[in-house]
């Protein structure tokens, strides 16, 4: 457990859990537990969620959040808190608060992320010195999505999204739009008109533009309001979705470029300028917390 005289350092520090795009997702295929197969890439953002972790004296684990909607025991944070307990078996607790700034169902990897962050900063806190890979393994039980921000870079996945390579990416701005509408996950790959055979393509093809997302079809039948988005909106560039929906976005090569094209969408649209990410900035904030408490 963390010594309590750094218990002020903890208190006082907030991690934070970036957003991601799927850049494109192209579906290969079904397998017989249903998942699908997929070639998809991952592009980390500037743009979080914050997350803050007080050490206790007990072993208890409570959570709260600014979001009411989100704040039970019923949610990835606190799924991934107690799962590394088990896995560990450490008597330690923790209380832990979450700032959502991330909308959720918007395919911006928000609760994934979230998870994420859990797991890294409490195998600080906690002294259990797993491996990042252990604790990408661990992700993987929580959802498919967990374990790239567990790595925190930027990649290239296949399989159900678990299997990792890394990318080097351009340097892009992006502008994203998300609606209200809340897109489930369950409802577009359950989607009859999924195409779920699409042919394999190469890393080279991506980064030549080969930029589809197989879901964007089915999330545009399943709402009126994202269809109609998605055509304002393409008025302004080629427009992409995000995972299953429902944020859309358009690249940009320059802040500027992508603020001005900001400022001509509707005015009560939610919108973000966002840029892309190497590297998460969770990993740099962690060490440097970590060195500078071991150095004291």
């Amino acid at each position: 457990m963390a010594d309590l005289k750094n218990k002020l350092d903890w208190l006082g520090h907030w991690w934070p859990a970036p957003a991601k795009l799927n850049l494109m997702l192209n579906i290969t295929g079904q397998r017989a537990d249903g998942y699908h197969e997929m070639q998809t890439v991952f592009q980390l953002l500037n743009v979080s969620d914050w997350l803050n972790f007080n050490p206790r004296v007990d072993s208890k684990v409570t959570f709260s959040c600014d979001l009411p909607s989100i704040a039970s025991s019923d949610n990835l944070v606190v799924k991934a808190a107690q799962l590394l307990k088990d896995r560990s078996a450490v008597k330690s607790g923790v209380d832990i608060v979450l700032r959502k700034a991330l909308p959720m169902g918007a395919g911006l990897g928000g609760g994934s992320s979230d998870a994420a962050t859990t797991l890294l900063v409490l195998n600080e806190l906690w002294s259990l010195e797993y491996g990042v890979a252990e604790l990408a393994e661990m992700g993987l039980a929580l959802g498919a999505d967990v374990p790239v921000f567990v790595y925190g870079s930027s990649a290239w996945a296949e399989g159900i999204g678990e299997k990792l390579s890394n990318i080097d990416l351009p340097d892009k701005w992006f502008v994203v739009v998300n609606s209200d509408y809340h897109c489930s996950t369950k409802e577009v790959f359950q989607n009859k008109g999924l195409t779920r055979d699409s042919s394999a393509i190469t890393i080279r093809a991506f980064l030549d533009g080969q930029e589809e997302n197989d879901c964007l079809s089915v999330v545009r039948e399943m709402s009126q309001e994202l269809d109609d988005v998605y055509r304002q909106f393409s008025d302004f560039g080629k427009v992409s979705l995000t995972g299953t929906g429902s944020s859309m976005f358009v690249k940009c090569n320059t802040r500027e470029q992508a603020v001005f094209l900001s400022e001509q969408l509707p005015a009560d649209w939610q919108r973000w300028v966002v840029r892309g990410l190497d590297k998460s900035p969770l990993h740099s904030s962690l060490k440097q917390f970590v060195s500078t408490a071991n150095n004291v």
